[in-house]
Order: structure tokens, then C-alpha cells, then sequence
């Protein structure tokens, strides 16, 4: 999969130790390679080593070197703030650590930080200390971040926050929206301490290039009694947001023909249609170049060729696959040749969906439900670790392989965080789930998380449990709008089979809350309370006959109000 998130830019820095004998600022500048482009960004970053720290100069130099590299580590889905803030109280934990071999936290590892992370057509900021970034636009030059620092006399500044100072410090995010031309500018106080604003507005300001501003900076702050440092990086152009262009990225393989058994292309033959939709085909197929190893091959759909949203989805089910690693996840598979169409290629799971499986299994044992709920919540919990919500999980989404392992098999309506920051000039349509399991949020248009999906999971368990039945009935189909859902009553798992114990009900009813917030906490909860129930889960009452097996508490009602009308009639006589 290509995606368009190229940023064109030129950069600059300075860097002294100026009259002090060694210099404890550190700074960096990476721009990743086409592939990590688009979904990391460019990276940018700055660090004050604190002078009084015994070891301020090994502070700066792990942050600024550790966040480089470990920024660039963290998975291509995960969304830029995500990534920085996991790397940065990583580096923060081992700063601090090592710090605490000196008698005060002051006498450490500690560092002001300030990064810069440029992705499609965003900047991204993290920051903690007196270290700065300005941005340049319209000719007017803007402070965008806020000294973390305290003014004890005219001459001493005291740190309020930096990194290793403490071992949960609150370190400033934020983002801003990209223009052509923007100029930005990190530096550390020994540049932006000595040099009057309007002075710094002018130096930036001037059409030097960016390498000649940074050493102007520099030459400017020469009077400093500290370490001066600074990076400037002017943005030249933003991914291209040209619709066609786009496009023509998407759709650059030729969409295969309707295939049949028998048939080869790109050296796989066909071996089986296994569906087609209005949306894709799926296929089985033999990879004539591996020993004849099947694979399914899924083709989209002709009808959407001329769809960019479409084609983009269709493209993120292939790098999903590719990016995600555990045994209830179906793999997608890259092979050696190039493909001269486009179409996704995924492993062959040999069983039946939960869908089938439910058909032939009525009244399966609970603890048979609770071991497939398991696997697959061990699934989902997989692609959220990599900021993926999957967004239409549903029985015939799940197969249940002759192994008795289960796996998901379908990620086209998944939402990638970090994908989706990358900006496009085509509208992204969220690709709705199937509404008999997904969370109302969908319907109403509110913002997903992962308590959708594990509602999602939550209603799949039921579905299990009850033989085919929705927790909500009928009227779940019917509801569209907030007062809607709120009406709706949940029906006892337990009044369709009777083995479910009540505490299971509980923890469903719960998992199916309306409101997101009233769900589990994670999807570890919901999941350990099904396997073992707390005490207030196992004293939850027995529900009454009625709910419990309605017909047979109207057939008992029935049976004592005829036999009461019965002994009235013979007194009478």
C-alpha cells in the first residue's frame, strides 16, 4: 500500500558550547525513508541539559537520541501523540531512575524537551522545560509553547516540570494545522534568552535559507553566558492534495476480472469462489510458485473503481494484516512476485464461522461460549494495541478453525489512528458495522472507541449463548435515535437458556450499556469477570420465573388461576 504524506522541507541548526566547557544541549533532525514517511513523519527535536544536574549533558543526549529512535519504533498505527507520549515517559522513567543514585532529583538526569513531529499536514508537539518552538507565519513570529519554569530573581530561573526531575512529569501536547511556507524554530534559552523578540522575529523573518538563519541565531546569542542551540525548518510543500493524483496512487494495479475455478493469474489458481458481493470477491486459490500452498485471494469489486474512500479501505486490509501478529488474527501474505492486479492476499483458515457454528450448536455449554468470547477479545485486544479499532465484529466475521482456534478474517471496516491523521483530499467514509452487533455510537454518530468493540463482543457472546438471539430483540433494528436506545430493555440471556447463570447476565448487561462509559473499563474486565465472577457477581439474584421462562411461568399463572376459579365454583355449589 502507498500512501501520499509526502513533506518537502529544508532545515538548518546551530549548535555551541559557547564559554562553558562542555555544551549540554542536544538536538536532531530525522526525515525517515518513503515507507515510514507517510505514517511517522519528519522528525525534529531539541534538549537543555540542567546545568546543575550532575549529569544534565547524558540527559539530553538520551532523550533527544532515545525519542529518535524509539519514536521511529513504535507501530506505523499508532496514532503521533500515542507514539511520543508512551516514548517519552519511557525515557522519563529511565531518566529518573537514574537519577536517584544522587542525593536530590536537581543533582540527576535531567533535561528541558522539545519535539516537533510533522506527518501529512500536521505538526505535532511535545514538551516540558524552558526549551522553545516558535512558528513563523504571515511574517509575524509566535511563541507556541509555554516555559515550564519559575522567575526566582532576575538572574535564576527555577524548572517547574522537566524530563527525570520527577517520575510522572506532565509533559505538553498539542497540534497544529500545516501551511506551505510555515517557518518553525527550536531553540534552547541560551539562543532565545539573549536575543530581544523583535530581533529573533526579524533574523527568522529574512529570506536567508534555513541554514543561514540557524547560524545567524547563533551569532546573535554570541554575548550568552550558556550553551546556544537552535533548528530551524521551513516546510516547502504538504502532501500533495490533488484528488486525481491521489487516485490514480490508489488505483494503480488494474482490478481483476471475475475469475473461475480453474483459472491463474499472477501465478495463483483459482480453486474455489468462495462469495461474491456488491463490495469484493473472495476466492480460493494455489500458489503455483509455493508448492501449491492455498491462500484466499480477495478482489474488490469493479462497481467502487472509481472510488478513492473505497479503494483506500480496501488497501489498509492488506498493511493491517501485514502489521499485526496473534493467533486469532487472520495473516495477510506478501508474496516475492509483484502483482499485476490489485487484490489482497490472506491465509486459509479451514473451519466454520461462528455464524455456522451457532446453527449446529443451539445450546452450546457456557463454558464453551466463554472460551470463544476469550479468544476472540485476546484478538481484538491485539489490534487495539496498535490504535485499531475493528469496527465490524460479527459471527460470520469469526471462523472457528478445525484446530478449535478462532480467528478474525475481516478488517475492512477498521479505523487506524495513525492512518488516520494522514490527510486526504477525498472524504473518508467510515465504513458502518453490521448493525444487529454494532454499538449505537455508530448510529448516532458519536466518536467509536474500544468499548465499541467490545460491545460489539459483548452481543457475539449472547448471540452464542442464546442460539441466534439479540439482547436488545427486534427493536434494536428499529432505533435510530438517543431516546431510542435509552428505551430499549435488555433480555436476560438466562430467559432464552436456561443454563446461563445470572451473574453472566450481569456482566452482559453491563458490556451492553448504551452508554460507553458504563461499560468495562477494558476488555480484561469484561473478560475475567465472565471467567471468574467476583462475589457480587455470584450474589446476584436469581431472576424471577417470568423473565426467566415466561412461558412457563403463564402456563403455572394459568394453571393456579384456574384451579382458584375451580375450588371457588365447587364452594359455591
Amino acid at each position: 500500500m502507498h500512501l501520499s504524506g509526502r513533506i518537502e522541507l529544508t532545515s538548518g541548526h546551530f549548535t555551541s558550547a559557547g564559554p562553558k566547557p562542555r555544551n549540554e544541549d542536544c538536538l536532531a533532525v530525522r526525515i525517515p525513508d518513503d515507507q515510514l514517511l507517510p505514517t511517522k513523519g519528519i522528525v525534529a527535536c531539541i534538549a537543555d541539559g540542567v546545568s546543575a544536574a550532575s549529569a544534565g549533558k547524558e540527559a539530553a543526549e538520551a532523550s533527544v537520541l532515545g525519542f529518535v529512535a524509539d519514536y521511529f519504533e513504535t507501530p506505523e498505527s499508532w496514532e503521533v501523540k500515542t507514539s511520543g507520549q508512551r516514548v517519552l515517559t519511557a525515557l522519563n522513567r529511565w531518566l529518573f531512575s537514574q537519577g536517584q543514585g544522587f542525593s536530590t532529583a536537581e543533582k540527576g538526569c535531567v533535561t528541558t524537551f522539545t519535539a516537533l513531529v510533522l506527518k501529512s499536514r500536521t505538526a505535532h508537539i511535545f514538551h516540558v522545560g524552558d526549551s522553545r518552538l516558535y512558528r513563523l507565519r504571515g511574517g509575524e513570529l509566535e511563541q507556541v509553547t509555554r516555559d515550564h519554569a519559575a522567575r526566582i530573581s532576575a538572574d535564576t530561573c527555577h524548572l517547574t516540570r522537566a524530563l527525570g526531575l520527577t517520575l510522572s512529569p506532565r509533559i505538553d501536547y498539542h497540534s497544529l494545522t500545516l501551511e506551505e511556507g510555515d517557518r518553525f524554530v527550536l531553540s534552547t534559552d541560551g539562543i532565545h534568552g539573549f536575543i530581544p523578540h523583535p530581533q529573533l522575529e526579524s533574523l527568522v523573518r529574512s529570506g536567508a535559507s534555513s541554514q543561514a538563519i540557524a547560524d545567524a541565531l547563533g551569532e546573535a546569542a554570541s554575548a550568552s553566558d550558556d550553551n546556544r542551540s537552535c533548528i530551524v525548518l521551513e516546510v516547502g510543500s504538504l502532501p500533495d492534495g490533488d484528488k486525481d493524483d491521489i487516485f490514480r496512487q490508489l488505483s494503480a494495479l488494474p482490478f481483476p476480472p471475475d475469475l473461475s475455478p480453474g483459472q491463474v493469474i499472477d501465478d495463483l489458481r483459482v480453486e474455489k469462489i468462495l462469495s461474491a458481493s456488491k463490495n469484493s470477491q473472495l476466492y480460493v486459490v494455489s500458489d503455483l510458485a509455493d508448492d501449491g500452498r492455498p491462500l484466499i485471494l480477495k478482489a474488490p469489486s469493479v462497481s467502487f473503481s472509481d472510488n478513492p474512500s473505497y479503494l483506500e479501505r480496501f488497501a489498509m486490509e492488506e498493511w493491517i494484516g501485514l502489521r499485526t501478529d496473534n493467533p486469532h488474527l487472520a495473516k495477510a501474505v506478501r508474496r516475492k512476485q509483484r502483482p499485476r492486479f490489485l487484490y489482497c492476499l490472506m491465509e486459509q483458515v479451514n473451519g466454520i464461522t461462528l455464524g455456522r457454528w451457532t446453527e449446529n450448536h443451539p445450546t452450546p455449554p457456557v463454558e464453551t461460549v466463554i472460551s470463544l468470547a476469550g479468544q476472540i477479545t485476546d484478538g481484538v485486544r491485539a489490534l487495539h494495541r496498535k490504535d485499531t479499532l475493528h469496527q465490524d465484529l460479527k459471527p460470520d466475521n469469526i471462523v472457528l478453525g478445525e484446530d478449535g482456534v478462532l480467528k478474525i478474517i475481516d478488517y475492512g471496516s477498521c479505523h487506524v489512528g495513525g492512518i488516520s491523521e494522514i490527510s486526504t483530499p477525498f472524504e473518508r467514509h467510515s465504513a458502518l458495522g453490521t448493525v444487529d452487533f454494532s454499538a449505537p455510537e455508530y448510529r448516532l454518530g458519536t466518536k467509536p472507541t474500544t468499548r465499541s468493540d467490545l460491545f460489539s463482543i459483548a452481543t457475539i457472546t449472547y448471540f452464542l449463548l442464546t442460539g441466534g438471539q439479540h439482547p436488545y430483540g427486534p427493536a434494536w433494528e428499529r432505533a435510530s435515535t438517543t431516546k431510542d436506545f435509552l428505551t430499549l430493555e435488555y433480555r436476560p440471556a438466562a430467559a432464552i437458556n436456561p443454563m446461563v447463570p445470572p451473574w453472566i447476565d450481569g456482566v452482559l448487561r453491563k458490556a451492553l450499556s448504551m452508554r460507553p462509559e458504563s461499560r468495562h473499563d477494558s476488555m480484561s474486565e469484561f473478560i475475567h469477570n465472565l471467567r471468574k465472577p467476583g462475589p457480587e457477581l455470584l450474589a446476584t439474584a436469581p431472576l424471577p420465573l417470568a423473565k426467566r421462562n415466561p412461558l412457563v411461568f403463564w402456563k403455572v399463572a394459568a394453571a393456579i388461576g384456574f384451579t382458584g376459579w375451580l375450588l371457588t365454583w365447587i364452594a359455591l355449589r
